[in-house]
């Protein structure tokens, strides 16, 4: 019994000191950091598939998404507009409550291709402070370009914590053209492991959010699974 007092006695403080001083910071990866390479991919491969969605936070499509995606028991990444954050941080607030994974994605989305590395990481680090003020100590492990104008955004992005996300598949919804072309795009574009890139803000989205509805049971019908994105390029 005195060995075993004695041993929690030396263990505490080592726990202690472990929580603390060496704890990992919110924006960083528990286990190893980033890089800039800009991942594409979900973390296991195979019949697996990762859902982002773009330039929200949005007063009516983000709200219509999210419900869909709890019903359906899907986890995706909201790369989030800082501009939008700011007008509307209790979406944000929910899309962290509800599970899902922060991006930042710039705090005007500007093209960012020609920018300064000092001029992008001020811009990265408004953005991250927007998000963190919705909601505290949020963790922020991706950064995605708009445009997928990269410049030096991944260098940048990677020294802040934040692994660069790209994509596989983009089924343009940006330019609305009809559900079932949607679905069309996502059932005959996805590929294994993939990455797809599509919008809960920028406009009306009740399109993508019906493709998503349609193709989410045909998906998990023919052996898919929807995952997140891996951590690291």
């Amino acid at each position: 019994m005195a060995a075993a007092r004695r041993l929690s006695q030396l263990l505490v403080p080592l726990l202690i000191a472990g929580a603390t001083i060496g704890a990992t910071p919110a924006h960083a990866d528990r286990h190893s950091s980033p890089t800039a390479t800009i991942v594409d991919s979900t973390r296991q491969g195979g019949r697996t598939v990762a859902f982002t969605f773009d330039d929200g936070p949005d007063p009516t499509n983000t709200p219509a998404l999210l419900d869909l995606l709890r019903r359906k028991h899907i986890r995706a990444v909201f790369c989030l507009w800082g501009d939008h954050v700011k007008q509307y941080p209790r979406l944000v607030r929910r899309i962290a409550a509800e599970g899902h994974i922060l991006c930042n994605h710039t705090m005007h989305h500007d093209d960012m291709s020609t920018l300064t590395p000092e001029a992008i990481r001020a811009d990265l680090l408004a953005t991250n402070a927007a998000i963190r003020a919705a909601v505290p100590r949020a963790r922020v492990p991706y950064f995605r370009a708009p445009f997928g104008a990269w410049g030096q955004t991944p260098e940048v992005a990677a020294s802040l914590g934040m692994q660069p996300l790209g994509w596989r598949l983009a089924i343009t919804d940006w330019e609305p053209p009809g559900t079932d072309v949607l679905v069309d795009r996502l059932m005959t574009g996805i590929t294994e492991g993939a990455v797809v890139l599509m919008h809960d803000g920028g406009g009306d989205r009740t399109q993508t959010i019906e493709a998503v509805a349609a193709v989410t049971p045909r998906l998990r019908a023919d052996g898919w699974r929807i995952t997140v994105p891996a951590r690291r390029g």
